[in-house]
Formats: structure tokens, C-alpha cells, sequence
């Protein structure tokens, strides 16, 4: 499959993405207005087929300087499991911006294969690991498990 990778926001289709965020494990139901606030606050990568049609997002927040976090890589169904989700994780590790940093932390339930042939793996010291939830998210994470 051939397709084009690129940060330039103008492109990204926004309502595609929010469709598939909202759909998603892991923001069920976001709000449009939510998705705009954190695309307008990170570094978007999108993935666009040969006709320019979105196929994949996935997007960094970072202090650019010693850490980064990657946030929602999605991929459409119909384009899954052809490389794209790997190659824009990809565009970020190889940029020097990013290749640079002490630590580029993520969650998933899902694409640990993905993520482990690009260098991630388990947190060495979970124990130290600590997070604060919205009571919202606090109550998607207790109605999903």
C-alpha cells in the first residue's frame, strides 16, 4: 500500500478524527470540541492514501526537551495491519527532535507488538508510575474492566 505521511495540520480531516476517536477504547464518546483542543496542543502526524483520503493520526505532546508522550494512534480499519501505525510512530522516533529524548512514554491494550519492534517496552520501575484521573475517566476506566 502506498501512503504519505505529514504534520502539516491543514490536512488532517478532523471529523474523521474525531469519529474514530470517539469510537475508540480509550476516549469513547469525546467530545469534537476536546479532540480540537488536543490536536491544537500537539504534534499531529496523519497518514493519507493515494487519493489524499486520511487512513491514519497519531499525535505527541512533549516539553521538548526531555520528554514526550504519544497519544492517539489510530488507524483506519480498512488500512489496518499494512504498516501504517508503525510508520507514524516511526516519523516521530526518527526525527532528532524526538530520537533525543529521555523518555517517550504511551499506553495501549491492543499493539504491543507494534510498539515493542520500535523500541518500547514494559516500565522498568512501575512502582514509581503514578497518574490522576478526571472522575470521568475514573468512571470509563471502572465501567470497562
Amino acid at each position: 500500500m502506498t501512503f504519505t505521511l505529514s504534520d502539516d495540520k491543514m490536512l488532517l480531516d478532523v471529523a474523521r478524527i474525531h469519529d474514530w476517536l470517539a469510537n475508540s477504547y480509550w476516549s469513547p464518546g469525546i467530545a469534537r470540541e476536546l479532540v480540537e483542543k488536543a490536536i491544537a496542543g500537539s504534534h499531529c502526524v496523519g497518514a493519507y492514501d493515494a487519493a489524499g483520503a486520511q487512513i491514519g493520526f497519531a499525535r505527541m505532546i512533549t516539553d521538548h526537551a526531555t520528554f514526550a508522550w504519544l497519544a492517539d494512534v489510530f488507524v483506519d480499519e480498512s488500512t489496518r495491519g499494512q504498516g501504517v501505525g508503525r510508520a507514524m510512530v516511526g516519523w516521530f522516533l526518527d526525527r532528532p527532535d524526538y530520537a533525543a529524548m529521555r523518555r517517550v512514554g504511551l499506553v495501549t491494550a491492543d499493539a504491543h507488538g507494534v510498539y515493542q519492534a520500535l523500541g518500547f517496552h514494559a516500565v522498568l520501575r512501575p512502582d514509581r508510575y503514578m497518574e490522576r484521573l478526571s472522575p470521568e475517566a475514573a468512571a470509563l476506566l471502572k465501567a470497562a474492566s
